[in-house]
């Protein structure tokens, strides 16, 4: 996640009368100071830094190569471990579609027995739904109609959007497209790769085949070299909270993002996923 420098801006002019008194011919000390003026808590220790670095350039130094040390040191072993592999998937261009399978809904009929469910209630299918998939590797959900309604609305209106997803060492974004019934997720950049060639890391389709019951199903297959179970419910979870139409600030963003592409900051579904609140 980028870091605004407004404020390390703002902070390194007010305080530059100190520096010029401290700075020393050192091309150490520069670059130390240099990368410093980089964490977005400089501001609150300019002082002490400055204070050490006059009475003790040596302690100053080491300090900071300590500092650099240790941070070295815990990215190896938070990265260390990582299989490039897993990211594979996404880096490699998937078969052209053609233009019947990007319109063509699939069929609840192809993955469940929908006659076994004829006779049986919203709440009924509900429960069915959820301890069928409750072994698989899938995300599901059952969403009621009129809410699908909005949804779907929402789909054809902003058929395109973008979305953070949380990653180790800030956001990774997944763009989704809607066709019909169906949302494909794609990693941006992926998809900056090989465009319409890209392969999706999600893809979420509902069924309404029920909707006489008041229900539409959703099933959202992942591939699990690029997503966890988590991560694809997070996803899932972010795609149904801006298309429901329940919240103004979301509505807006996809409007902004659609209509004014120029003025669309991807800093504010950042803000958007951080305030969060599950009630």
């Amino acid at each position: 996640m980028a870091i605004s420098l407004k404020g390390l801006i703002s902070a390194s002019i007010k305080h530059s009368s100190i520096f010029r008194t401290i700075m020393t011919t050192s091309s150490k000390s520069e670059k130390a100071l240099e990368n410093l003026q980089k964490n977005p808590y400089f501001e609150k220790y300019v002082e002490r830094i400055a204070a050490l670095q006059k009475t003790s350039p040596e302690e100053f130094l080491r300090k900071v190569e300590e500092r650099e040390k240790t941070k070295n040191t815990e990215k190896k072993k938070k990265f260390g471990s990582v299989d490039t592999k897993q990211f594979s998937s996404v880096l490699n261009p998937k078969e052209a579609l053609t233009e019947d399978l990007t319109v063509q809904d699939k069929k609840l009929s192809d993955i469940f027995k929908v006659e076994l469910v004829k006779d049986k209630d919203a709440a009924e299918v509900q429960i069915i739904w959820e301890v069928y998939h409750k072994n698989k590797e899938v995300i599901s959900a059952t969403i009621p109609k009129d809410l699908y309604s909005e949804i779907h609305q929402n789909m054809k209106q902003y058929p395109t959007f973008l979305f953070p997803l949380p990653r180790s060492e800030g956001y990774e974004y997944i763009m989704c497209q809607c066709y019909r019934h169906t949302v494909h997720f794609t990693p941006l950049l992926a998809y900056q790769v090989h465009q319409e060639n890209a392969p999706e890391c999600l893809t979420m389709v509902h069924y309404t085949e029920l909707s006489d019951k008041g229900i539409v199903l959703m099933r959202g297959d992942y591939d699990k070299n690029a997503l966890t179970g988590k991560e694809a419910q997070c996803l899932a979870n972010q795609f149904q909270m801006f298309y429901n139409g329940k919240d103004k600030n979301k509505s807006k963003l996809l409007e902004t993002f659609t209509k004014t592409p120029d003025s669309f900051k991807h800093t504010d579904l950042i803000t958007e996923l951080e305030n969060i609140q599950l009630v």
